[in-house]
C-alpha cells in the first residue's frame, strides 16, 4: 500500500494521473471515502491522463458515465444505492465491458467488486489536505 498526500485538486489529480498511467482496458479500481473527500477530482486526474478531453462530473444521479480517451473509461457512483442487487449489477455489467472502471461509494457493491485491481482511500485530514491511500492487487 502507498500513502499520498495533497494539499490542492491539481495535486490530486497528478497523484492520480500517475496512478492511470499504469492501467489497461479491463482494469478496476474503486474510489472511496467521505463526501468531500476529492472521489471525482481523483477520477478527473485519472481521465485526464488517459486523453479525455470531455468534462469529467460525479455521475451520482446519473449513476455512470463512459468518457472516450485514449481507452474507454466508465465512471460510476454508486452512493444512492442502500445495497447492491444481482438486477442493479445487470443493469451495470455494460460499463466493464471494454473499458477502464473507476467506481466510488464502491462498498455498497460488495462482492460484485471483488477483482478490484486498484483500491484508492480519500480521507480529509483538513480541509484542503487529503490522505490518498492506494492498494493494488
Amino acid at each position: 500500500m502507498a500513502e499520498f498526500e495533497s494539499h490542492s485538486p491539481g495535486e490530486t489529480e497528478r497523484i492520480a494521473a500517475e496512478l492511470a498511467r499504469a492501467l489497461e482496458i479491463g482494469d478496476l479500481v474503486t474510489v472511496s471515502g467521505e463526501l468531500g473527500a476529492g472521489k471525482t477530482t481523483f477520477v478527473r486526474g485519472a481521465c485526464r491522463a488517459l486523453g479525455v478531453t470531455a468534462a469529467v462530473t460525479s455521475p451520482t444521479y446519473a449513476i455512470g458515465n463512459r468518457y472516450r480517451g485514449r481507452v474507454d473509461i466508465s465512471h460510476l457512483d454508486l452512493y444512492r444505492f442502500d445495497s447492491m442487487s444481482e438486477r442493479d449489477w445487470g443493469d451495470l455489467e455494460e460499463y466493464f465491458d471494454g473499458a477502464i472502471a473507476f467506481v466510488e461509494w464502491p462498498e455498497v457493491a460488495g462482492a460484485y467488486l471483488s477483482h478490484a485491481r486498484t483500491r484508492v482511500r480519500l480521507r480529509l485530514d483538513e480541509d484542503t489536505h487529503r490522505l490518498i491511500e492506494v492498494q493494488s492487487a
